[in-house]
């Protein structure tokens, strides 16, 4: 089943990685969470940047993306245990671009990670044919108040990824905080996946899950 479109503007600290919205504008309240492992410290390790390492991807519960999955998107990948997909409610409505759109892409799906136990969203943009590159770029500047983006080349079982790694400053937070994102350039399209999350230390918590998605990532 598809769910309303989620707002991606934060209203408080604990609604900053993904606010639930009603079609009708209701905001709806965050369910409880089970807190899950969070680093204590940022680790030298995960700082964004070129050459840094990344933790590995965690094990795959599901698959989203192919047939009979809750996304009709242009690729498929593997989603973390406890993680819930679920498809954006009429996107291309010029009523909710505010939401649904940034820069050239559009929100499909957003993976919840609230009932793994963070506080945080993977969600996949689509964009028109083109450069991966370009496309990603656009994405990145349509955001405010973002600093030290760094992009980078890698590969995955689509072919050719422009990754970016950057920190947006969060002003219900008043704090700074990491994002990161891969493109991949498809025959029905370019395929944005976003992982943002509460604050540094949730993203970074949920990297093996945004690992996961670019590692199985297929073209379909």
């Amino acid at each position: 089943m598809r769910h309303p479109i989620r707002t991606l503007a934060p209203v408080t600290a604990a609604l900053a990685a993904g606010l639930l919205l009603a079609g009708c504008g209701d905001v709806e309240p965050v369910p409880e969470v089970t807190q899950g492992a969070r680093p204590t410290a940022a680790p030298e390790t995960q700082t964004p940047g070129v050459g840094t390492e990344t933790p590995a991807a965690a094990a795959a519960a599901l698959t989203v993306g192919g047939p009979g999955t809750v996304c009709a998107l242009p690729v498929s990948f593997g989603v973390a245990e406890k993680w819930t997909p679920q498809a954006v409610e009429d996107p291309e409505n010029p009523e909710f671009a505010a939401l649904t759109r940034q820069g050239p892409a559009t929100v499909r799906c957003e993976v919840d990670a609230k009932p793994a136990g963070h506080v945080g969203f993977l969600r996949v943009w689509t964009a028109g044919k083109g450069s991966a590159r370009t496309a990603l770029e656009g994405f990145v500047k349509a955001e405010q108040n973002t600093s030290e983006v760094t992009y980078k080349e890698s590969g995955s079982g689509v072919g050719p990824v422009t990754e970016v790694t950057y920190t947006v400053f969060d002003k219900v937070m008043e704090e700074s905080k990491e994002e990161r994102a891969f493109a991949v350039s498809t025959p029905k399209g370019t395929v944005i996946v976003h992982l943002g999350g509460l604050d540094t230390a949730e993203h970074r918590a949920m990297i093996p899950a945004y690992e996961l998605a670019r590692t199985t990532l297929k073209a379909l």
